[in-house]
């Protein structure tokens, strides 16, 4: 823990970009996913990208090295949906385990041979934990609105057994990210903490938000201060928000955190807004002439990309970043 604190007291440490859209690129096929292991798997699995870190793991360690080579202190393991929640479309709800330690092991690698090359720039690996495919705020059916899909143990549950794993297979961080109902992270950090408890270990904690829309708002209806304040009990590495929107859109929202958090901040936006086709069209350029605002404020400590970034994009934030002094992280910052 004191090494990344005491790294992220000198500069602002730069996260990775989208893994997805960089695996877009290889355009795999069904096959591909399948791999000579689950050749005859009775459920299509293309679209199952942790998968690929038993079927296809050079791929991802390629996508780490290139991360890497752009300028980022940290990467994501490809577990976004590495619980059994999210691996039940896939009936692969008893591969959760290994799918979050082998994804660990490739990242922990890569990294290793990076720090190796460059001692004075050591490289991290956080465990990123997802959503989930369900929300225990709210109700997935209109008529019933006292109807909920998931509970808060069963979630908790699916997130140790994730937690364990990525632990095990040697991440540095933990990074709970694109929270659109609190209540789940909740069930996240509760697990983290009896996972520490049990182990008797400290692991420093990320924990990223989801604004969805313009109303400056997670799904679940909380403010950017609502949710800060909700999480705030939990001993954290960084506070912040990711994915949804553009980088210009989400300043007023990583504002509000900054002034009234003594934890580090954080912030890896989309290549903007998505066009009609779903793709993101914003340039490395464009995407760093905006993110010079969060510098400029003083706003962060941690800043990377989420979907439709690429390498480029983090070699044009890393190249920016490294002029400009991290925001101070403690007490000094809340505003009363």
């Amino acid at each position: 823990m004191n090494k990344i604190q005491n790294i992220l007291r000198e500069r602002i440490l730069v996260l990775d970009g989208a893994m997805g859209t960089m695996l877009q690129r290889y355009k795999f096929q069904e096959a591909d996913f399948r791999g000579e292991r689950f050749k005859n798997w009775e459920h299509p699995l293309q679209g199952n990208n942790d998968l690929l870190s038993l079927t296809q793991p050079d791929a991802i360690a390629t996508v780490h090295a290139k991360y890497f080579e752009a300028g980022a202190d940290i990467v994501e393991t490809n577990t976004f949906s590495g619980t059994t929640i999210a691996m039940a479309d896939y009936h692969m709800e008893e591969l959760v385990y290994e799918l979050n330690y082998e994804s660990a092991k490739i990242a922990r690698k890569v990294a290793d041979d990076f720090t190796a090359k460059e001692p004075h720039k050591p490289r991290f690996v956080a465990g990123s934990i997802g959503p989930t495919n369900k929300t225990a705020s709210m109700s997935p059916d209109v008529n019933d609105p006292g109807f909920r899909a998931i509970s808060f143990n069963e979630l908790r549950i699916a997130y140790k057994e994730q937690v364990e794993a990525l632990l095990d297979g040697g991440v540095d961080i933990l990074l709970v990210e694109t929270i659109f109902d609190t209540l789940n992270a909740k069930a996240a950090l509760f697990a983290i903490e009896e996972v520490k408890e049990e182990r008797n270990i400290d692991v420093p904690i990320m924990v990223s938000g989801t604004i969805t829309d313009a109303s400056g708002r997670t799904l679940s209806g909380q403010t950017a201060e609502a949710f800060l304040i909700s999480i705030s009990h939990i001993p954290m590495l960084s506070v912040g928000f990711n994915c949804a929107l553009g980088a210009s859109q989400l300043v007023p929202h990583l504002e509000v955190l900054s002034n009234r958090t003594e934890y580090a901040v954080s912030a890896h936006p989309n290549a903007g807004l998505p066009n009609a086709f779903g793709a993101y069209d914003e340039t490395p350029e464009q995407m760093a002439a905006q993110i010079a605002e969060y510098v400029e404020k003083n706003l962060v400590n941690i800043v990377g990309g989420c979907c439709g970034t690429t390498p480029e994009h983090i070699t044009a934030i890393a190249d920016l970043v490294k002029d400009y002094k991290p925001r101070t992280i403690g007490r000094q910052n809340v505003v009363v």
